[in-house]
């Protein structure tokens, strides 16, 4: 049985768009997540945090202005960063591919080929 493969995908990031042809050319054609329209809640966000093995922290945009604007910094609690990614998707690290029970960041795109 095939595995579900999921994207979440920024379309004006280049590291997505680059994450994306690279699935596409392995005959992936992955179902694809406009994070920023249909943002992500806390529970998915901790569960792919665990599946990437990454503290909330890890998952952040910490150079976005509103990072700085919520008064969040790297020593912010986990459960504060979750929530405001949920709140503020621009937040969460793009893209991330999840295939199953696995997740990979597509930084460089082609990390994300370990989980295929």
């Amino acid at each position: 049985m095939a595995v579900s493969i999921t994207i979440w995908h920024n379309p004006r990031c280049s590291k997505s768009r680059q994450t994306l042809a690279l699935l596409r050319e392995r005959g992936i054609e992955p179902q694809i997540r406009l994070y920023l329209k249909e943002p992500p809640d806390e529970a998915e966000i901790r569960a792919v945090q665990k599946m990437l093995g990454l503290p909330a922290i890890g998952l952040a945009r910490t150079k976005e202005r509103i990072f700085r604007e919520l008064g969040l910094s790297k020593d912010s609690p986990e459960g504060e960063i979750v929530r405001a990614m949920a709140e503020h998707p621009i937040l969460i690290e793009r893209p991330i591919v999840i295939a199953g029970a696995r997740a990979a960041l597509g930084r460089p795109p082609e990390a994300v080929l370990e989980i295929l």
